[in-house]
């Protein structure tokens, strides 16, 4: 049938035809096909001495199977909320192949991956895996662990990752403040640019500072220090001996009693402290 696939038989036609030395447009005529195909056909397959039929067959048949497309797979509603995980990172201003890759990480059954099953799930380079696994470590979002059995590193993301994630953002908004101050001093305070840098170094300098906690969070925690050391002892003690017990000096005994037991601490932790935890 012209235009077909060449059947098994037909193939036999071929063979036992170039053996009687028929030409092409003989073997053609004969089969009731092109010219032309034939002699691709031939030609694919060992030209006119090489040509064997059964051979031929067979080999076309795996071709065939080799070009067969792949059907595309539907990403599933797992890999999509991990793309889309991974996307919020990105927004948040982490690189995008970092953030990828600590996304599959935070969603993987397993504690850790290896850079091999990364480049497979992700679909990317043995490359691209490498720098994102440098980045992450590089400011300690995840750590590499040795396979004892095996000469293969395993990646582990660190139990305090949003921790870390915070205080790579806190020393951004630092930097920004700090590097627009210098700008503001270089341009002078009276001019446009420096105003403008001012108004930046104290917007961004503000920012880290709420973000690292600023110095009333580090009174909070002395202050609840200091409350844990009273219910410890149950009793008020002299502020030169919770010193000595804390190792603290006096002065920071001192301030902590007295701005921690009237900022952030809830009522009934105020009480306590006023009351030494009595």
């Amino acid at each position: 049938m012209p235009g077909g696939r060449l059947s098994h038989q037909e193939r036999r036609a071929i063979a036992a035809g170039l053996n009687e030395g028929l030409g092409y447009a003989e073997i053609a005529r004969q089969l009731d096909r092109p010219t032309s195909t034939i002699s691709r056909e031939v030609a694919r397959n060992g030209g006119g001495r090489g040509y064997r039929a059964d051979h031929a067959h067979y080999a076309t048949s795996s071709r065939a199977r080799r070009a067969r497309p792949q059907t595309a797979q539907r990403p599933s509603d797992t890999d999509q909320y991990t793309e889309q995980f991974a996307a919020i990172m990105v927004e948040g201003g982490l690189p995008r192949m970092a953030a990828r890759v600590l996304a599959r990480l935070y969603t993987a059954d397993s504690r850790s991956l290896t850079a091999a099953e990364l480049v497979t799930a992700l679909q990317v380079s043995p490359a691209s895996i490498s720098k994102a696994i440098g980045y992450l470590e590089q400011v300690g979002m995840l750590h590499r662990e040795p396979d004892p059995r095996r000469r293969l590193q395993h990646y582990v993301m660190a139990e305090d990752v949003w921790q870390q994630a915070w205080k790579i953002s806190s020393r951004t908004n630092l930097n920004w403040a700090e590097t627009a101050a210098e700008g503001a001093e270089l341009f002078g305070p009276d001019s446009p640019a420096g105003r403008r840098l001012a108004q930046m170094a104290d917007f961004f300098g503000q920012l880290a500072d709420d973000m690292s906690g600023g110095p009333g969070f580090e009174v909070i925690d002395d202050a609840l220090t200091m409350l844990a050391t009273y219910r410890e002892a149950g009793r008020v003690i002299e502020d030169e001996r919770a010193a000595a017990v804390l190792g603290w000096s006096v002065d920071r005994v001192k301030t902590a009693l007295e701005l921690g037991s009237t900022t952030r601490l809830s009522p009934e932790q105020r009480a306590d402290l006023a009351a030494g935890g009595e």
